[in-house]
């Protein structure tokens, strides 16, 4: 039976529409498939469950913004609306409190630490990189990760003897994208430069594409997985576009089988590397379908997964298991076991 035939077998993905010439092309490369098991993230970022997964009720690894709500970019596809889920940490004082805190109260086992730009997408972490120092010389089995947004050789080193275990940021391939949607007066040249920069630390360097950024148009997306497959990156994270944070009419929802595209391009483009499917994307059946093709693709985790997700998974003879942090970090100190979910215990 064909993947396409068993995909109308799930119960969660009835009502669901897949290009069949794109279900057709994710079948025929997918060998090795069953060799690569996938990761389902279920961080403490917000709220989760689905009909076949549980979050967990620990803040075992929030995130933390040291700007609050605030940003001065306030570009046209977030209006900022990412950073409200975060915990706000506006001081050192403050962070170091907050995260001992959960450490002693929730088991907390690492954190994402972020913030909103300046107008030249950057983000000035230097006063927290010495309670960072003081976490990870008290906890060594904390993992933490940092969204760099724009930095260079010398920040990018602080990162790095602060501690950071792993640093990603956003890689944008038009610069008609960065123009417009960013209001950035910055070339694509420094996006790669950054990129360049982290990764010549010891840090997992793991970088972000939104498919969809200009718009809901795909625009930049191929010249952005370019970029990244020049580097030695440690994981790839896709996310699509929400159009509901924007301002409403600036921006359409991409169709899933251009989402589905973009994966498959993805897998093949950045072959030895993860390749992980992010928090962000549209819900409802945009969010099964998009999560159903990222299976078949071949991504190495998904965060947040759709209803099915798991069905797909065991469609195709996938293997999995399921972590309770950010996609884009490995906590604990062992593997979970496969096609079994972890507990807040973890």
């Amino acid at each position: 039976m064909s993947w396409l035939n068993q995909l109308e077998q799930i119960d969660e993905l009835e009502d669901a529409e897949f290009d069949a010439a794109l279900v057709g092309r994710l079948e025929h490369n997918a060998a090795g498939l069953q060799d690569r098991p996938i990761r389902f993230s279920t961080p403490t970022f917000k709220e989760y469950s689905s009909s076949e997964l549980s979050g967990c009720g620990k803040n075992s690894f929030p995130a933390f913004s040291i700007t609050a709500g605030a940003c001065a970019l306030m570009c046209d596809h977030c209006q900022a609306k990412i950073l409200e889920p975060m915990i706000p940490a506006t001081n050192p004082e403050m962070l170091d409190q907050k995260v001992r805190d959960l450490i002693l109260l929730q088991n907390l086992q690492g954190f994402l630490l972020s913030g909103g730009s300046n107008r030249h997408n950057e983000i000035k972490y230097e006063r927290f990189y010495p309670v960072i120092e003081g976490l990870k010389r008290d906890f060594p089995h904390l993992k933490i990760a940092i969204h760099t947004a724009l930095t260079d050789t010398a920040r990018a080193k602080s990162m790095e003897s602060a501690g950071v275990d792993t640093a990603m940021m956003d890689v944008i391939g038009a610069q008609e994208t960065i123009e417009q949607v960013y209001h950035l007066d910055r070339p694509v040249e420094d996006f790669e430069a950054t990129l360049e920069a982290l990764c010549a630390t010891s840090m997992e360097i793991v970088p972000h594409i939104v498919v969809g950024l200009h718009y809901g148009q795909i625009l930049g997306e191929a010249n952005a997985l370019d970029i990244v497959s020049r580097h030695g990156i440690h994981s790839l994270v896709l996310v699509v576009i929400m159009p509901f944070y924007a301002k409403a009419g600036t921006f359409v929802t991409p169709d899933t089988r251009d989402v589905g595209e973009i994966f498959l391009e993805a897998r093949r483009r950045v072959a030895d590397r993860q390749v992980l499917l992010g928090c962000a994307r549209p819900p409802g059946m945009h969010k099964r379908v998009t999560d159903a093709y990222a299976v078949m693709a071949g991504l190495d985790g998904i965060a947040f997964p759709a209803d099915g997700a798991v069905a797909v998974a065991e469609t195709v003879g996938r293997a999995y298991h399921q972590e309770h942090a950010c996609c884009s970090i490995k906590i604990g100190g062992g593997n979970a076991s496969l096609n079994t979910v972890r507990t807040c215990a973890a």
